[in-house]
Formats: structure tokens, sequence, C-alpha cells
């Protein structure tokens, strides 16, 4: 073996540790010659042994050693780190006689090392270990340190030991096959351990990312780096720093081997890491969760006051820097379906099974500065501290700020920290930088000039100070071409644009892009991408043209003299200004457009620059001195000062100064004053003192005393341009100036005496958001009025007891906002400012600051607390079945389709936004969006939204624009109509969705992926919808697919029309797909499907519901196929329900029952999830489920919350006693029943029988219920085989079983048939007889038909011929037989048989014909003959099911003859909504005479087929009446009707009936399949099917097994035919 360089480091006073590379043949070796034994077991995974096993196999092979060497591979993954996996890895070592003198090595990462390491402490009562770590994570977390565990359903490591391994072996050289995400996960657990430990190991972390990343991406050749001679630099990088991490780790093992208190160190960011983990794991690694936990633990000691915001900065920007997650909304955080789970409750409640709590406190590792921590252990944190961490929103409780009189510093200015970053990186020397905000945008300046290779940056100071390493202007295009994302960072954006044009190419098509989020790239840049284009630069838009992103050139900046538009923001002339003496001739910089926009920020340019070197010089008119909009800049480099203080942001200064004002308090803030180069300083002279206050202000300091509470005066006419973004904060003050402004500053022209008029700030439409909408907007809520105006808005003040409380403010993921109602938020009660991480931008422990620097109390809010569920579910109890849905979904996810075939069904109007946008707005959509950009767009599409529902709020069907949700104003007008109307959201796959949106064209492109349109709207969806129909067009609204499959396969395929069609009924209320056998007097029945994933099953589901009343889908059961292996309770996804309830909808038209069974109510579902069922139970009522199974015993609340949300859903009320102990005679259950009544709409109660009587005294405790007058259904059914009596016996939705099913839901549950046997035996289903009357009939279908149906459930009935050649005495004897069931009747009784009836149904009177008698017993007990007509029932059904994707709705139709079957068939078109019928018939007499038989349907008499009288549509529609025989495709044949192609004329395609039954291709279906596949073929024997399901409906009250029966009666056909 060649040499092997280690580095050793101790543990425990041992030199255990071993360090390098390549050391395969170093562990063997070391391993066998001091660790004898006579057996080595070498445990590992799958992944692993595929790279390493073959390796330590043959070195093991080389070694002098008469020792067995063993090897056991594990799957990989979390899941084997089981009871379960331990145990097969102890029989493995008790297999293979394994002996207490066994060596046992972990191959793996830190499952292996877990599993193996706890293996080892309990085999023999302890063997020896040894731990081979090949993930970073393991090498540097857990291998070392002695701890071993295995998970159990309750918790990560909960089950283990401290057994320490002989050696730990650190091969470097396995994390050359590591993907690059789990070496970013390891990197977490080493930025941690020097967060806690180093400060100069952790400024190396900071430093030298790249170079670390680099280390492992480079492969090491022939084992290079075995020994120090072959060790590449970037080798020893990595070694130093996984050593050094290991170091850290082993020193604090060695001190506090067990934990007992420094040891806890090292879980810094675990305590809420492991919370999230346990919500997110697999999909998010461990180092992910415990990098965002660090960053929230961080913000826990920032908000006690321990940590400062600047070491907090430097925490996220490390773990950045490695790719690591540092907050919840991170992509690939919130992006999950699991995440949706991460509410604080849920994060405190797993927080509580810490293995470091003492009783209920919980210990959080509390950082004071990098490199060291509060305590020399973890320390006991309240959950109110924690729960404002993690919460999304912040609550300020009114009060006098305790801090008055309050004295503190702002954070550094973002402009002049933005300025200063980027003077000093493209200055010469070195410039420390004190005071530079710590913030987002400062981090994208950053991050961005790195990218560039512009400058270096290094922190002293623990981080207080920046030092900047200048480039001299030196800048290059980014590696590999990269992108700099700029977020919604705008002056990053647009002062980097002008230095992009700067930079040197190395190759000619290098360019550098320059990109943003979804709110940057709508913000304007066009008028510097001019100004830069004219002077010669080459820039690109790549999306919407005046936005990002922009692709430049790297070509360098002419000069000399440029033109530039300066009236939407200062910051395009701060750009080219600062980057103007690196151009190739000196730069005359010439403003145009009129007039300026915030001069003073220009000013705070030039005088930086003066500061580093270079002096502008503004022109002034040689005439008049005045000075012009031209300024001079010379060629030259910036020289960096040595140090540069940055001052304190004055905008942000305006808030604690605001404060003070509407407080009656004092409040100073030290580096902001008179002095200051920021325009906004001059808000406390300029708009403070006018309203009231008392203001003194040094060159430095500004102090404010605010009047007393509710004494602010109105400003009158204030100009707010040289300070335009403290607009904001003067808002918020005039919205409480109830006190008249002083003389010379009221308004002269007639407005309220309360009114401040700001003007000056229309540049602050085009900031993060556009703020002075968002001023009015949010204002509103408080009842305040405002006025907007061409350059700013009125406020109308009022007394702060008028302001309305409680108001949520959206802040648009604006900093400005959020800070500026904080302010209000002082003085008004309950007031939650939503998205409070927004003010990470300029002033990251703003809320922090309010408590601890200012005196406010301030409490974190989750909104789904503060507002019941985020949803607009919640509807009004009285919501009229008339009321317009509203649909809402991503453009391409079938809005116009779903909506159509809804407004259909319905028999409502159709509308669409879009449409009425373009009528009202000619230019259509992407016209107006080019011309007017995406702001005004928005606000107009706002506007036809309140017209559409004030004008059209009634039976219509109302389909909006992709991006309605997009503006916060639009989503409230859409929360309120919930409370009237459904609104319905359109989901599609996201991949349909992409494919469609590339081949439109219509409208304009959105900018950006649209996936990440997809991923920010979808909570919007969410948040708006009241129900979501989920729109599987992959699947149903192909035409191909269509075309081939749906509508031959009916018995287990629906079309989306009947889907449409039962789901939009529902929701409305107009018919809802309730189960009609629920009635008094009616059995029912429901399946219980008890598949983890229904998809295999599907082909099944209509053999398995054949004669049940609906289908209950057990979601505790449901468990997604990537999580089959995991035991125990399980929570599942949401999305993935949904997507099993859409997979279930495609097979059944029955009713579902949701239910969530809990693991003591005998389910699998975990008895604490009680907000995850909540969460599941609410997606069942937007998916329209028809009924919800809720448990009595959960909370009360959360109960009649879903009740309230429950829409035209039901409730069954449930409660399960599995003890059997349950007396149904007693008390308690009668108790139990009362709960139940008022909670649902249908009782269950569920106990156990230990006897046959147990089943006599359920039957007297329903029948004793259901004798009071307010009785509800009930449910009520002992488990176990001596209850099944009580199944047999129970009338409302008993559960059954099918053999198909893999398990049955409960003990003792039979299957429908079994139930209709014994109900057979027990003489409670008597045996019936059926006719078929009519002649000829032998060949007649129906028999098979009915007695298949029959047979197949069960039912003791019989059908029978009863063939007569008149209707007589035979006749009449049969319908009144004790035993008759009812009849079909066919040619020629149609008619005849009416008089012997009591009773047709309207659909009967009007064709003038019965086709089917029902015997209807009465309330006396006498029975009454009904007739009923369902031929046209039949045809009405097949054309639902056969009409092709591409007719929305047929408008015309063609029926050929005029006999009896034409009545039924005229009459299914019409009540299928046809506007117009053609009758072709040869006779014209006929013909004539149907027309007259109905008056109100629009019937054209048709001369000649193919010839349309008035030129109408052609149909798409084809019924023929008349034999086979009498038509034909050629025109020669006599006696025939001639049927050319122009019947078929229609593009659309359509569908065709032939109601002959024979031969089975007909002339009329054959012409049909040979014109294409758009047009559909119906043989007659299909009619018959669908009519003889709803005859078998109709006399037994069960659905007819449809797949059975069409397969009996299509064979028979076939064989007679």
């Amino acid at each position: 073996m060649t040499s092997v360089d280690v580095r050793k480091v101790s543990i425990l006073g041992k030199d255990s540790i071993h360090c390098g590379f390549h050391l395969v043949p170093y562990i063997v070796k070391t391993v066998t010659e001091t660790l004898p034994s006579s057996t080595y077991v070498l445990v590992t995974d799958t992944n692993v042994g595929n790279l390493h096993l073959a390796a330590f196999q043959a070195e093991f092979d080389r070694a002098s050693t008469d020792a067995r060497f063993l090897t056991y591979v594990i799957p990989p993954g979390e899941t084997s780190k089981s009871r379960e996996g331990k145990a097969e890895v102890e029989d493995f070592l008790l297999l293979n006689k394994c002996t207490r003198d066994t060596v046992i090595l972990a191959l793996g990462g830190g499952v292996i090392g877990d599993l193996v390491g706890f293996v080892a402490a309990t085999f023999m009562r302890g063997v020896r270990f040894v731990q081979i770590p090949t993930t970073l994570l393991a090498m540097v977390d857990s291998s070392v340190g002695g701890k071993t565990a295995i998970d159990t359903p309750h918790g990560k490591n909960l089950i283990g030991a401290f057994w320490q391994p002989e050696y730990i072996f650190i091969d470097a050289a396995f994390l050359e096959t590591l993907p690059a995400r789990e070496f970013s996960n390891g990197m977490a657990e080493v930025v941690k351990t020097a967060a806690i430990w180093d400060e100069k190991e952790f400024a190396a972390l900071e430093s030298r990312a790249a170079e670390i990343f680099a280390a492992i991406q480079t492969p090491s050749n022939n084992f290079a780096g075995r020994n120090e001679a072959t060790r590449s630099a970037a080798q020893q990088l990595l070694l130093s720093v996984i050593a050094g991490s290991i170091g850290v780790k082993a020193h604090i093992v060695t001190i506090d081997e067990r934990e007992t208190g420094l040891r806890n160190l090292v879980n810094f960011g675990h305590t809420i890491g492991h919370a999230i983990e346990a919500v997110l794991t697999p999909t998010i690694l461990h180092g992910e969760c415990v990098s965002v936990g660090m960053i929230l633990e961080a913000e826990v000691a920032r908000q006690l006051g321990v940590l400062s915001q600047v070491s907090v900065g430097r925490l996220t920007r490390c773990l950045k820097a490695y790719n690591l997650p540092v907050s919840l909304a991170d992509p690939r955080i919130a992006n999950l379906p699991a995440a949706r789970s991460l509410s604080v409750s849920r994060l405190l409640d797993i927080m509580r099974i810490d293995k470091k709590n003492t009783g209920p406190q919980k210990k959080i590792v509390i950082l004071s500065r990098i490199g060291a921590t509060y305590e020399q252990k973890a320390t006991v944190v309240a959950d109110a501290v924690i729960a404002k961490t993690l919460s999304e929103a912040a609550k300020v409780v009114p009060a006098t700020p305790s801090k008055s009189p309050i004295r503190m510093s702002t954070p550094g200015s973002k402009s002049i920290s933005n300025r200063a970053l980027l003077l000093a990186a493209l200055a010469t020397g070195t410039c420390r930088l004190k005071n530079l905000l710590h913030s987002d945008d400062t981090q994208v300046m950053m991050n961005a000039l790195v990218e560039l290779k512009g400058a270096k940056f290094d922190w002293e100071d623990g981080g207080e100070t920046l030092v900047v390493n200048g480039g001299a202007g030196s800048l290059s295009v980014p590696s590999n071409n990269k992108e700099i994302y700029l977020g919604n960072a705008g002056t990053a954006a647009r002062f980097l644009t002008t230095v992009c044009t700067l930079v040197g190419a190395t190759a000619q098509e290098q360019r550098t892009v320059i990109t943003g989020n979804a709110r940057m790239k709508q913000r304007p840049i066009g008028p510097l991408v001019d100004a830069l284009r004219a002077n010669g630069s080459s820039i690109d838009y790549l999306e919407s043209q005046g936005c990002l992103p922009l692709s430049i050139a790297p070509a360098g900046l002419k000069g000399a003299h440029i033109r530039l538009a300066a009236s939407v923001s200062s910051q395009y002339v701060s750009s080219i200004l600062l980057c103007a003496p690196y151009a190739a001739e000196p730069v005359t910089l010439e403003l145009t457009g009129g007039q300026v926009i915030s001069q003073p920020y220009i000013d705070m340019t030039i005088a930086m620059m003066k500061t580093f070197g270079i002096v502008v010089e503004r022109v002034k008119d040689a005439e008049t001195g005045k000075l012009l909009n031209v300024y001079c800049i010379p060629k030259g480099v910036y020289q960096n000062p040595a140090e540069y203080n940055i001052e304190s942001d004055a905008s942000s200064a305006t808030y604690p100064l605001a404060i003070a004002a509407i407080t009656g308090t004092t409040c100073t803030i030290t580096n902001i004053g008179s002095a200051s180069l920021q325009g906004d300083a001059r808000f406390a002279k300029e708009v403070l003192e006018p309203m009231g206050c008392t203001v003194v202000q040094t060159k430095t300091e500004t102090t404010v005393t605010g009047p007393p509470p509710g004494e602010l005066k109105a400003l009158g006419l204030v100009d707010m341009e040289p300070m335009t973004d403290a607009f904001l904060t003067a808002s918020v003050l005039a919205a409480v100036a109830s006190t008249p402004p002083s003389a010379e500053r009221a308004l002269q022209d007639g407005t309220k005496p309360t009114t401040t008029r700001i003007i000056g700030i229309a540049n602050q439409r085009v900031k993060e958001c556009n703020r002075i909408k968002a001023m009015i907007d949010e204002l509103a809520k408080f009842g305040v009025e405002t006025l907007e105006l061409d350059d700013g808005l009125e406020i109308y003040g009022k007394p702060m007891s008028e302001l309305k409380e409680g108001v949520s403010v959206h802040c648009y993921d604006d900093h400005r906002v959020a800070m500026a109602f904080s302010v209000l938020g002082s003085v008004v009660k309950d007031t939650v400012i939503e998205e409070k991480r927004c003010v990470e931008k300029t002033w990251p422990n703003w809320w922090d600051d309010l408590e601890n620097k200012i005196g406010l109390a301030v409490e974190g809010v989750e909104l789904s607390s503060a507002h019941g569920v985020a949803s607009a579910s919640s509807r009004a109890a009285d919501e009229s079945p008339q009321a317009s849905v509203v649909l809402i979904g991503m453009r391409g996810s079938g809005k116009t389709y779903i909506g159509e075939l809804a407004a259909s069904t319905l028999g409502w109007q159709f509308v669409d936004a879009d449409a009425v946008f373009e009528q009202k707005h000619p230019l259509g959509v992407r016209q107006f969006v080019q011309q007017h950009g995406w702001p005004a767009f928005r606000a107009a599409e706002t506007e036809v939204l309140q017209e559409l529902l004030a004008q059209k709020g009634q039976g219509h069907v109302i389909s909006l624009g992709g991006g309605i949700v997009e503006t916060p104003s639009a989503r409230d007008i859409l929360k309120e109509y919930v409370k009237i109307g459904p609104v319905v959201h359109i989901v599609r796959e996201i991949d349909e969705v992409i494919t469609y949106l590339g081949e439109e064209t219509a409208r304009p492109a959105y900018g950006e992926p649209v996936i990440d349109v997809f991923k920010r709207r979808a909570p919007w969806f969410a948040e708006c919808c009241s129900y979501e129909f989920i729109n599987y067009t992959g699947v149903l609204n192909s035409s191909d697919s269509l075309a081939d499959d749906d509508s031959k396969v009916t018995p287990s395929t629906l079309s989306v029309r009947e889907e449409v069609s039962r789901f939009f009924h529902h929701v409305t209320g107009q018919h809802p797909n309730l189960a009609p056998n629920l009635k008094k007097g009616s059995r029912s029945y429901f399946l219980c499907l008890t598949y983890p994933d229904i998809t295999p099953a599907l082909p099944h589901v209509q053999e398995m519901t054949a004669g049940v009343d609906a289908v209950e889908l057990r979601v505790d059961l449901l468990r997604s196929p990537k999580d089959f292996d995991k035991l125990g309770p399980y929570i599942p996804s949401p999305a993935y329900v949904s997507d099993q309830i859409a997979a279930l909808r495609h097979k059944t038209t029955l009713p579902i029952i949701f239910t969530v069974r809990t693991v003591s109510q005998g389910g699998q579902f975990p008895d604490h999830a009680e907000k995850e069922a909540f969460d599941l139970l609410l997606t069942a009522v937007r998916l329209g489920v028809e009924y919800i199974d809720v448990e009595i015993s959960w909370s009360e609340s959360n109960i009649v919350d879903l009740n309230a949300r429950k829409g035209h859903s039901n409730i069954i009320a449930s409660w399960h006693d599995w003890s059997g102990n349950m007396d149904w005679d007693g008390q308690p259950v009668e108790a139990k029943y009362k709960i139940a009544h008022g909670y649902g709409d249908i009782v269950k109660i569920v106990g156990k029988a230990n006897n046959l009587e147990d089943n006599f005294a359920l039957h007297r405790f329903v029948s004793r219920m259901q004798s009071a007058p307010d009785a509800k259904p009930i449910i009520a059914i002992n488990m176990g085989v001596e209850g099944q009596m009580s199944r047999i016996l129970n009338s409302t939705f008993s559960p059954v079983t099918h053999s198909l099913l893999p398990t049955k839901a409960a003990p003792g549950q039979l299957s429908f048939v079994q139930i209709q046997t014994a109900l057979h035996l027990l003489g409670q289903l008597p045996s019936k007889r059926f006719f078929l009357f009519g002649t000829p009939i032998a060949h007649s279908m129906s028999p098979t038909l009915h007695n298949t149906a029959f047979e197949t459930l069960g039912l003791p009935h019989k059908y029978e011929l009863f063939e007569t050649q008149t209707v007589g005495d035979e006749m009449k004897t049969a319908i009144t037989l004790p035993n008759f069931g009812g009849a079909s009747v066919t040619i020629p009784f149609k008619r005849d048989i009416m008089p012997l009836l009591d009773a047709l149904s309207p659909d009967a009177e009007a064709i003038g014909a019965v086709n089917t008698v029902i015997p209807v017993t009465k309330n006396d007990g006498s029975t009454m003959l009904y007739g009923e007509n369902t031929d046209w029932r039949g045809i009405t059904q097949s054309i639902r099911r056969s009409l092709p994707s591409s007719v929305h709705k047929p408008e015309t139709a063609l029926i050929i003859g005029a006999g009896g079957t034409s009545r039924a068939a005229i009459y299914a078109l019409w009540k299928l909504g046809v506007a117009t019928i053609f009758l072709f018939n040869r006779t014209k007499s006929s013909a004539q005479t149907l027309v007259e038989a109905f008056p109100d349907v629009k019937i054209k008499l048709v001369d000649e087929l193919g010839v349309w009288p008035d030129d109408g549509a052609p149909p798409t529609v084809i019924i023929s009446t008349v034999p086979a025989s009498a038509t034909s495709l050629e025109p020669s044949t006599a006696g025939t009707v001639f049927l050319s192609n122009a019947v078929l004329a229609a593009e659309t395609g359509g569908v065709v009936i032939d109601m002959a039954y024979k031969p089975a291709e007909t002339p009329l279906l054959v012409l049909a399949k040979n014109k294409g596949k758009h047009w559909r073929t119906v043989k007659g024997v299909e009619v018959l099917l669908e009519q003889g399901y709803h005859q078998f409906e109709m006399w037994t009250g069960r659905q007819c097994p449809k797949g059975v029966v069409a397969e009996h009666v299509l064979k028979a056909y076939s064989l007679s035919a």
C-alpha cells in the first residue's frame, strides 16, 4: 500500500478520527490490525454499495486475516432507520452466527451510521463498530459523538443510545461522487459549527464559498491526495474545512459526551429545523431544514435583544453562498404541497417533543454573536417569542411607547449603501464601509458585483465593517453565462444596467443578463435603456419591452453627449452618473422630458462621487445663472477613501418619528440631521412640524415630539417630490389628522377642512408596487376616504376613534407599505400587517426594534388563525341557486370550455370577461398591455369584473382572465362574492397549460416562465375560490382520445359533460348530487374504498359500486405510492387526495363520502393532527364532495366552522366505540347521538356487538331516535361478526365491501349482494316479476339486460317476455299481480297501454307514449301504476356521452323519420337545449303532424338532406328513426333515403345515432365512420342499454350494474345480428 497521510482529530482522549483522501486500503489495514475479530460485517445501502462496496471487498480479500468478511445491503432512505430495519440487521447477524467479538462497519450517510451504531450498541449487549461516513453531513455531524438512534412514527431519533465508535474514517474522496445538493446539505452543519464556536473559521467560510465548491467538483485522478505530496490546494482547503468542523464537535463531545449542557450547542438551528423537517421530509433535506432553522433561531436571538442584525445578515449570506434555503418562503419549500402544513401551531406542537426540552419549556441555542452563544447550553424560550418569529404576519399592540423619550438610530441608508458599494467596487484601493445596511437590497448588489468580478469583499469588527477591495472598473461577464438575479431590487437593477455596459468581453458572443422577479419585470427601465442604446450600447429586452430581463453586450460605454428622460426615476440619472467616469469619452449628460424626479437623490450621487475623487459639474445658464439639467463628468478612476461612514436611512427614520407624532411622545434619531445627503431628512421639518409636532433638528440629529394623541393637523397642500418615499408615512398620519391645517396651508378650493393633498409623487406608481393605489386601497379598509390625483392623492382625515379596527393590511411585498401601516397600528386596535418579512428589504429588525427600542409590544399573527382558513370558501347559508358562477384559473386551464359546458347544462348564459374587455377597449388585450402596461390593464380588468358581477349576477357563468388574482383589489372582490355565489377555480395539469400557452397568441406573453406565474398565483386562486373543478384535459378533453375511446366505454369512463353537469348542478344547489334513497322507507348503501391508491382499481369501480348509492373514500387509508413503505399513521397531502377524487369522478357519478378516520376511531389518521384533518375536509368542500364524515370528537369550533363552509355538501357526524362496552340502551350513547344530531345532516354511531342481543338493542335505539319529530337519517351499526345482523337491517348508508377490495374497512362488513340475499331470506326483500309487453319480442335484449342486473346485484327478481296481440285482460291481470314489479312496453302498445295507468309522468305526456310502467306504493298502502318514458333519456344520455369536445352545445340537429320514436327524439333534443331541429320524412304529412304535436319546439321540415332551411348551420346531432333498409349510400337505390356526405357537413363533427337495431352497421353509421374521428356513432342497441339503465333504476331504486349488463347484452346482440 502506498503511503497515506491522515489528519487525526482527538475525541474523548483518543485519536480515533482519521481524515484524508482515498483511504479504503488504510481503513481495512487499520481495522484488521487494531480491532482483531473473527467476523467483520460491513453494512451499507444500495446507493453507496454500488459505488464503494467492491473496493472494500477487494481490500478485505487482500488482508492477511482469517476473519470472515460479511456484507449486508439495505434500501436507502430514512425508512430503513426503523425498528423493523434494526431487527433485519440483527437477524442477519444472528443468522450468520456473529458473536461478541464482531466488528461492524457502517459505510454510508447518517441513516446507516445511526442505525448500525444502535445495532452495535445493543447486539450481544454491545459490540465494536466503525463509522465510515460517505456524505459531508455524516462526516461533520452524525458520525461524530456516539449518538445512535432509530425513528418511530412519533418522531426522529427517539429511541437510541450513546455508543462511541472505535474509529471514524473521514475519506473526503467519497465526496467526489456526492451530488452538489448533498454537499450543500452537509455545509449547513459546517456553517452551524463555525457560527457557534469560531468566528475566524466562519469568516473563511463566508469568503471562500466558491473555492470550497470547486474542491469537490475537481476529481482526483490516480488517488491524488492520498498523501501530502499529491494533495492539491483545493483538497487541502476541503480537508481543512471538514477537519476544522469535526474538531469543534469533537472538543464539545469530549467535555459533554452525554449532552447535559455544552453539547446542546451543536443543536443550533435544530429545534426549529427539526420541526420543519418533520413536515417536509424527505423532500427537503436535513441540512436544508437546519439552514432555515438557524436563521429563524438567530431571529429569535435578535428579538430577545441578544444578537445584532449584522450577525443575522452574515449568517444569511453565508448559508445562501452554499445554495441553502434561509426562509420558508424559498421556492424550494414554499412550492411543496406539504409546506401548507407549516403552521405556527403545528411547528410548536412538534417542537414540544425535543430531547433538549425540560418539561413543557422549549429550549433553543441562542447566538450572541458569530462564533459565540448567549449561554453554554440551550436557552429556555417562551412559545410566544418563537411564535412571533415564525408568524407570517404581525400586530402592533396600541399603547404609549414605553421607551419614550426614545433615542435610536436607523439602519444605514439603502440609497447611500448601494451607491457606496458601487463606488468602492469601481474604485482603486481599499475602503472600509461603516454602518452599511444589511438587507436584501444591499445583498443583491454585493452578489452582483461579485458575479461581475468587480471587487472583493471581507468583513471586520464582527461584521460591522465591510472591507471593499476595489477593482478599478475591471468587470467580467459572469462565469458560465450565469444570469444575475436581482429579485425586486429596483436600485440595483437601474445601477447595474449601466455598469454592465462597462464589462470587458473575453469572447465576442458573451453577454451579461440581468433579471428579477415578476414585479421587477413590470417596473420600467426603458428610458435608461433608450439613452444607453442611443449612445451605442447593445442592450436587448428578453421579454417585455421596457422591462427586465436585459441582455447587455460588454462593449464599453461610449460617452460624450448622452440624453436621458428623467421624469420617471432619478435612479436612471444616478446610474449614468456613477459609471460615466469609465466611458471612452468625457460625458455630458442632458436630462430631458420635463420635471426631473427626486433631485435630492441626484445631488446625493454627485456629492458621493466627489468623496470618491470625481467632481461633477452642473452647467449654469450663461445669461441667468440658473442651474440647467446638464451635467459634465470627466473621465477618471474613483479613489477609495480609507473609510466611509454611511448615513442612517432617512426614509426609515420617518417611521419611529411618525410613531412619536401619532402617540404624543418623543423620539430622537441620531445620524440624521439637516446636513444629510438624503431628501427624506426634510420630513420632520416639512411634514411633521406643520402637523403640530415640535421638531428640533441639528446637523446630525432630529428630535420630534408629537401633540397629544388625536390632535394632529391636516397638511393642506404638501409637495413631497424631494422625499417621495416618505409619502406613505405622511399618508397614515394624514388619515388621523382630524384638525384643520394652519391658515396659511389651508386649501381654498372647497375641499374638506381635514384634507391633506400630497403631490409630486407620480414615480411612486412604479416602485415595488403602485404605492399610491396601495395606500388608497388599504386606507379604505380603515374607513378613510381618499382621492387619487395625477401625481399624488388626497387623504381626508378623521378622528382615530372612527377608524375601523381589526383591519388586515396587505403589503404588496413592499417594505414601506408594511412599516407605514405599523405606525397606524400603534393607535388602531388589532391591525394585522400581512407579509411582515417584506421589511427585510431595508429594516430587517424593524419588528424587534419596535419592541426593544421604541417600547411597543408586537405579536405574531398566523394568518389562517386571524382570518379562519386562508380561503374564501366560507359562504352564506342563503346563497342563491341562481347566483352566477365565476370561473378563475390559469390561462389555458379550460375555463372557456368548462364554462360553456356548465352554462349549457345549467341553462344559463356564458360570459367571457376577456371578450367583454375587448368590447369596452377595442384595442384588444395584447395591444392594450403594450400601450398602457400591465398595471393599467389589471385596473381595467378589475373594473370589468365589478361591472359583470353587478350586471350579470344571476343566471350566468362568468369566465375571468387568468391574471385577475394578481391585484389585491380584485381578490377582495372575489372573496366578497363567494358569500353570494360560487367562485370556481378550474385546475388543469400545469404541463398541459404550458403546452397550450406555447401555441396561444391572442394574449400578451407573461414575460416570465409559466411555471413561475403558476406558483405565484396558486395561493391566490386558493384564497379566492369557494370550489375547485379539476379539469384533466389529457384524459377528458383531448378530442383524439375521445374520438377513439369515450363513447364506446360508457360503463367505465364518464364524459367530461357528465362531470361538469354533476359538479355545477351540485355547487349551485340547483340539483345537489345527493343519494335519493336516503328518504324514509328506502335502503341505501355505500361502498368503502380501502385502497392506498385508487388508480389501479379504477377499471373496476363500476363493477364494485354496482347497487350502491355512494362511494366512501377512506382518506385516512390513502398513501402516496412513494410512501407505501411507511408504517403507522399517515397524513396524505391535499394535492394527492384531490387527484384521487378527480380520478374517481372520471369513473362514477355516485356521490362521494369523504372520510378521515383517526386511529382512536378505528382508522389510520393521527389523532393529534386535527388541523391537517380539517384542511383535508375543507379540500373536500372545495371539490364539491357530497358527504363529509366528521368525527364529533374533534373540537367544536372546527366542526362549526366546517358547517358554515359546507355549501351543499352534507355532514355525517360520526362516533365510533371499539370497546364493546357501549350500551345502546344507556344514556351515554344518547348523549353522543344528540351531539351528532346537532352537528350533522346524518348521524352515524358505530359500536361493537358482543352477542346477538346487542343488535336488537341497536334496533330499539334507532326506532326510538327516529320517532322524534326532528329525526335525521341515522347510520347505526355494530362491528364484528356478531354485529352483521345490524348491517343487514340498517337502512341508511350501510357500509358494504366487495371481493375486489384489498381489505374490508371494518370487521364484519358484508357485500351488497350478501345483504340483499340476507334481506330476501328474512322476508324483507320479496321477489317480484317484471314483464316486457309487445309483439314481436322474441329477440328482445331486454330480458338479458334486466335479468343480468338482478343476478349481479343479488336481487330475487325475474324479467319475462309477455307477448300478446292486444292490450287485453291478460295484460291487465299481469299489472295487478301482488308481486308485479314493473314492465317495459314496446311496439305496438306504447300508446295503447296509457288508459290502464293511474298517472303519467310529464315526459310521457309530452311525448305521447309510455315505455315503462312503475308500481308506486302510496302513503295509504295502495298501489298506483305510473307511466314513464325512458326512450328520450336513452337518446339524451347517448348524445351527452358521445358528443365530441369540439361541440360545446349542439345548436342544430336532424331527425330522419316521423314515427313514434321520432317523438322521443324531438323531446330529447328539446331537453338538451337544441335551438333548431331539422325533420326529414318522405311522407311530409306525417312530419307536419309531429311539428304540430310540439308547438314549443322550433322544428323545420327538410325537403332534401344536406340542404338546410334558411341557410341554417349543418346539424351536429343526427338521429335516424327509420329502418336501416330504408336508407342507402347509393343514390340509385330505389325506395330508400339517399345519405350523402352533405348530411355530415358540420366542420366540428358531432354524433350520429341510428335507432335501428339491425344490422349492426347501418348505412348512416358507415357514412359517419368514413367521415372521420370527429363524428361519433351510436348504435340502436346502445340507446336500448341507456334507456334500460333508467328503467332498472326506476323499478329498483338501484343504479344498474352497467359494465356487466352491457357486456352480456352486446355479446347476445352480436350473436343474433
